[in-house]
Formats: C-alpha cells, structure tokens, sequence
C-alpha cells in the first residue's frame, strides 16, 4: 500500500472542507454587512458563525499547509547542507512541528475541550456548545502529527534511496 493514496485523500478532504467553511464564512459577512446597512437590523448569528467560521479555516488550513510543505520555511542557511546534515536537519523541523502539535494543540487542546464540554458553555447568540467549536484544535493538531510523521518517514526512506511520497506530493523537500 503507497501511503500516499492516503495522504492525497486527507489532503482533498481537507481541502475541500476548507472550501466549504471560507464560502460559510464569506457568506456570513455578507449577509452581516448587508443586514446592517441595508436593513439597518444587524443579524447576531452570523456575526457568530463568521467568528467560528474563522477560527475552524485557519486551524484546518494550517493542517493543511503542513501536509503540503507550504508552512513557513526560511531555509536561508539550511538549503546548502547535504547528506546526514540535511536529513538530521528536516527531521529536527518535523519534530519540532510533531512536538508543538501533539503537546499545545492534541494535549492541550483536549484539555480546553474537555474543560468547555464540562462546564456546558454555550455560544451567546447560537446557544451552540462551545465545546463544538473547540473540537478543532485536537482535531487540526492530530492532522498535523499525522502529516509531521508522514515527512519524517518519507525523509528517512529518502535518505536510504526508496521515497515514500513523490516530490510533487510531498512539495519541496
């Protein structure tokens, strides 16, 4: 089995609920813009769901451009080194990347949304479960291990001559 396959299909899956939360959210604002200065009756929902809307696109599009090496990457002294320092190198990055997903996004955000769903919070305007709303951080964090371990995999097997992903799959190394 190519791990890729897999890997494609989070990524379009991913990419498409991207898709579908920015039209959400772009249609909110509208509505929002128009019910306030056209109707002169601001909606307080939508208000709400262009905020959720948000936090969701950003934390799932930032899974997303990890597991398409899109992330932020200043590779100003590391793009001359070769052999056993780049691999060492790019496996320190994904780790790191690995570490910070899987203890302040997976951890502590299983904390928080523990903590939310206990407490019963609700939204203000949707009297929606908050909890709801915090179930993105674990979410987009497991994402990111997922695709952090996927590179550091793909970079060792590199390093031994078989690659696991395609370098259009896995974007530039």
């Amino acid at each position: 089995m190519k791990i890729g396959k897999y890997k494609n299909a989070v990524d379009n899956l991913l990419a498409l609920f991207c898709i579908i939360v920015m039209v959400m959210l772009v249609i909110c604002v509208v509505w929002q813009v128009f019910s306030r200065y056209v109707l002169q009756q601001p909606s307080t929902s939508t208000d709400e769901i262009a905020r959720f809307s948000m936090i969701w696109v950003g934390l799932l599009g930032a899974a997303y451009a990890t597991g398409k090496r899109r992330h932020l990457n200043i590779d100003l002294f590391t793009s001359e080194l070769t052999g056993l320092r780049k691999l060492f190198n790019q496996l320190f990055i994904d780790g790191a990347i690995f570490f910070f997903a899987a203890t302040a996004m997976v951890w502590g955000g299983m904390s928080l949304l523990i903590g939310v769903y206990e407490t019963g919070q609700l939204s203000p305007a949707l009297q929606m479960p908050m909890a709801y709303v915090y179930l993105v951080l674990p979410l987009s964090g497991v994402l990111i291990c997922w695709y952090s371990l996927l590179y550091m995999v793909d970079t060792v097997k590199s390093h031994l001559g078989e690659p696991v992903l395609t370098q259009t799959e896995g974007g530039k190394s």
